[in-house]
């Protein structure tokens, strides 16, 4: 799995011109699913998120994680996180797992980030969606699971 993760002031996502999910201040995450991801991949990036710690302190210093902030959690799925551009200027996404595979791992991310007490909004996986945010810092991490 590979996470993008934006830490914004605000983001929303809408579907069809109507708002589906939207947070104040938090983590906007794209989530990309490879094809030989596992519910273990999945474990493994709520562990690395839910600990982050790049929330300014009382210092200035990025010294704390999403809990201690009381931030929320914008996740969209992006399978072309997994785009293929070695050969000519067509990307393949051969990489990226099938929606038969990637909705239950996608919906398993987001219960267990839930689960640590986090609340999450979603975006509509394969859904043609319009995000917007506002990255505050900007503060851009990404986690690729398969590098771990």
């Amino acid at each position: 799995m590979k996470a993008v993760i934006q830490r914004v002031s605000s983001a929303r996502v809408k579907l069809e011109q109507k708002v589906i999910g939207k947070i104040g201040h938090g983590f906007m995450i794209l989530l990309g699913i490879h094809e030989e991801d596992t519910l273990e991949d999945a474990a493994y990036l709520v562990r690395k998120i839910s600990k982050l710690r790049v929330f300014e302190d009382n210092e200035g210093k990025m010294n704390l994680d999403i809990q201690a902030v009381q931030g929320s959690i914008l996740s969209i799925s992006q399978f072309t996180l997994y785009a293929d551009t070695k050969k000519g200027n067509r990307p393949s996404f051969i990489q990226a797992a099938r929606p038969e595979q990637a909705i239950p791992l996608y919906e398993a991310f987001n219960q267990q980030l839930e689960a640590t007490g986090i609340s999450v909004e979603t975006g509509e996986f394969g859904g043609d969606m319009d995000v917007a945010l506002t990255n505050d810092g900007p503060v851009t991490i990404i986690i690729d699971t398969r590098e771990k």
